[in-house]
């Protein structure tokens, strides 16, 4: 590929990234803002600027406990909008089920195994399945099995993902998400975050992006 765009959220993100990417030219790297919609906005700008082969969404976020570790890594087959939708007596309606669109965006198949074998001979511990984007981050154990309930296959959630899949999409780009986790999803526990390990991942993960992307 020529020209990957890589969206993060924040600039300890995107410093991460490149640093495992060490200048290599194929790679555009962009603090694109917390949340769905600075995400979307910020990668639709950037793909309008310029022509991408692909399009990633990197940085870190909460393993769900008994799933993914801290530490380790996880790329998407999917990216969902977890929490896009409607409340009812019975429970939470998905915008699937209310006929307005889908919450759910595939991943690249192809880069995303690429990506997963190399991180598996290279002995990095590494998922595959879907990541969830929420604009409210889970704080309780209760959320967190609502949500595994409604995703049994996700190991993750963030903030960005679905926005930056969404303007991907629109832009007929293919797109991946690699999320390291630097905490467990469920109640906050700031004392259990490792932010600096996850970063450090991060930037495991990008440099093997340089040989198999």
């Amino acid at each position: 590929m020529t020209n990957i765009l890589i969206v993060t959220s924040v600039d300890a993100e995107k410093t991460a990234a490149e640093a495992g990417l060490k200048g290599d030219s194929r790679f555009h790297v962009i603090s694109g803002g917390v949340g769905i919609a600075a995400a979307s906005a910020s990668t639709a700008t950037a793909l309008a600027a310029r022509s991408y082969d692909l399009v990633i969404n990197m940085g870190i976020g909460g393993g769900f406990i008994g799933r993914a570790a801290v530490g380790d890594l996880v790329i998407a087959t999917k990216s969902a909008a977890a929490d896009l939708g409607a409340e009812s007596e019975e429970g939470f309606i998905s915008i699937d089920e209310l006929g307005f669109g889908s919450a759910v965006i595939e991943c690249d198949e192809k880069a995303g195994d690429s990506l997963w074998q190399e991180c598996n001979h290279r002995s990095l511990p590494v998922h595959k399945g879907s990541v969830l984007t929420l604009s409210t981050v889970t704080g309780t154990a209760d959320t967190a099995d609502r949500l595994l309930g409604r995703y049994p296959d996700a190991f993750c959630e963030a903030m960005e993902g679905f926005g930056v899949a969404t303007a991907a999409k629109q832009a007929g780009r293919p797109y991946l998400e690699v999320r390291s986790i630097s905490n467990p999803v469920g109640p906050r526990d700031r004392g259990a975050w490792q932010i600096k390990e996850a970063l450090a991942r991060l930037t495991e993960a990008s440099r093997l992006m340089k040989e198999v992307l």
